[in-house]
């Protein structure tokens, strides 16, 4: 950890009021080595691994250069995912909050005439996708003539995910005279030829880390028949009893397997991959990262672009085909100074990959014994009790500006086949409310309550007697007590 202090880059006092806002207290040793340099409009290629406070060595250089006076976009940010271009535009609006920064996020199975509009009003920073960038930019509704600063985020995963071309037309769009910086866990050939192809004498920085992954993460290995998988799932899930744990799945059907068995054995859970509408996507995300669920199941398409604190455990229920995914999904957890676990299931077909996977990160995973039923067991007590208790809220990097909480009731619940997120996606819909303003989530057989947060309460009551949830007008009441 670094001995430095924000205050020893001279920011400006509206940058300064936000960080303090957002609980910034030292930077991290990427962003010591960043913020500097970027500062002095330096071109960057910085190796560093997830979780180690990037976006913010990125976004606090550029919220404090960026000139608000501007019409025209100053800086492009290229991510590979949707969730990681949402993640990174609130992370860099909260950022900017009092230099009033905006940041646009545009991507792919989203209204482009949406984006139009907002690109037609003032706006500072854009991130998105290159697909959709590149299509706003053809289409003359991005005007890149204005933009001063590249940042290619999550390099390694753009090429891994093909987006290299579309990475290269972009650039060539742009202004000569910008400052480019490239931020990857890892470097492979193809980033660096890139790097060395487009930016002018770049600065290399490298992030000191055991190997490609943190050692705040205690890696392991069971083996098992493809055939035992679930019922390994579900033992290990007892024995470690997570608050928060995300279980990786090869494809999409896979996915739905393991959710619809682990919602028929009442875990508190939710599931997303790239078949999910984006909406639903999206409001899944809020809604793990508010707690309002312990178990989220995935394919990589959530790899990148989860940024929620304290995840306990990552559960590989297949060995990732490609090395790389294995880094991407392990570093959802062990983030920001604590601890985390990340337990892969092996097949014996799984062999090689294994092999590759361990070469790539330069250690031998440790190969753990399935636990015992008379382990299994002992934890069962604990893990019933959590699966029926109610999950504490948890913020996202927004800071709420109060607590006053109404509950409201609403007349169903399990029966009708509700979940958490569909009265997330609703609620958040309403005018003046977002996810923030969404508290605990209780669903039961036959009726539901959810805390409505920064007196939005009787706002929330008053939509919600017009609204329908998932097609079903339900009976919304002020609750008397659980």
């Amino acid at each position: 950890m670094s001995e430095r202090s924000f205050e020893d880059y001279n920011l400006s006092d509206e940058i300064t009021r936000a960080l303090a806002l957002l609980k910034f207290e030292r930077p991290t040793e990427v962003q010591s080595e960043v913020i500097p340099s970027a500062l002095e409009n330096q071109d960057l290629i910085v190796k560093s691994q997830t979780g180690s406070g990037k976006t913010a060595s990125f976004g606090i250089p550029l919220c404090e250069m960026i000139d608000w006076e501007k019409e025209n976009p100053q800086a492009l940010i290229l991510t590979p995912t949707r969730e990681l271009a949402v993640q990174v535009q609130e992370d860099v609006t909260a950022i900017g909050r009092f230099k009033r920064i905006k940041a646009l996020a545009v991507y792919g199975k989203e209204s482009f005439n949406k984006q139009e509009e907002e690109l037609e009003q003032k706006t500072h920073i854009v991130v998105g996708t290159p697909g959709r960038v590149m299509d706003h930019i053809e289409r003359g509704t991005f005007c890149v003539d204005e933009i001063k600063y590249l940042i290619i985020d999550e390099a390694d995963e753009m090429l891994t995910m093909g987006f290299v071309a579309q990475v290269e037309a972009i650039i060539e769009k742009l202004p000569l005279t910008r400052v480019t910086m490239v931020f990857s866990a890892t470097l492979p050939k193809k980033v660096e030829n890139l790097c060395h192809t487009y930016m002018k004498k770049p600065i290399s920085i490298q992030i000191a880390s055991t190997g490609v992954t943190t050692s705040a993460i205690e890696h392991s290995v069971i083996e098992v028949k493809e055939a035992g998988k679930m019922t390994l799932l579900k033992n290990i899930t007892v024995v470690e009893n997570p608050d928060s744990c995300i279980i990786f799945c090869r494809t999409k059907g896979q996915v739905d397997t393991v959710f619809a068995e682990l919602e028929r054995s009442n875990y508190s859970c939710e599931k997303i991959h790239g078949g999910i509408v984006q909406e639903d996507r999206f409001a899944v995300m809020e809604g793990f990262k508010m707690r309002n669920f312990r178990y989220l199941v995935a394919t990589d398409v959530a790899a990148r672009g989860i940024d929620v604190a304290k995840i306990t455990l990552v559960i590989n229920f297949d060995v990732p085909v490609e090395k790389e995914s294995y880094v991407h999904r392990t570093g959802r957890t062990g983030r920001a100074g604590n601890k985390g676990k990340a337990i892969t299931f092996a097949t014996p077909n799984d062999s090689k990959l294994l092999k590759a996977i361990e070469a790539y990160i330069g250690f031998e995973i440790p190969v753990l014994e399935a636990p015992t039923q008379q382990k299994v067991a002992v934890g069962k007590n604990a893990f019933d009790e959590k699966v029926s208790g109610r999950q504490k809220t948890k913020n996202t990097i927004h800071v709420q500006p109060n607590k006053d909480v109404m509950k409201l009731h609403f007349n169903g619940g399990k029966k009708k086949k509700l979940r958490a997120v569909d009265f997330v996606g609703t609620i958040a819909k309403i005018p003046g409310v977002t996810a923030d303003d969404i508290g605990i989530i209780t669903i039961q057989d036959e009726l539901t309550y959810v805390d409505i947060l920064n007196d939005k309460g009787s706002l929330v009551m008053q939509a919600m007697k017009e609204t329908t949830i998932k097609g079903k007008k339900l009976k919304v009441s002020k609750a008397k007590s659980i």
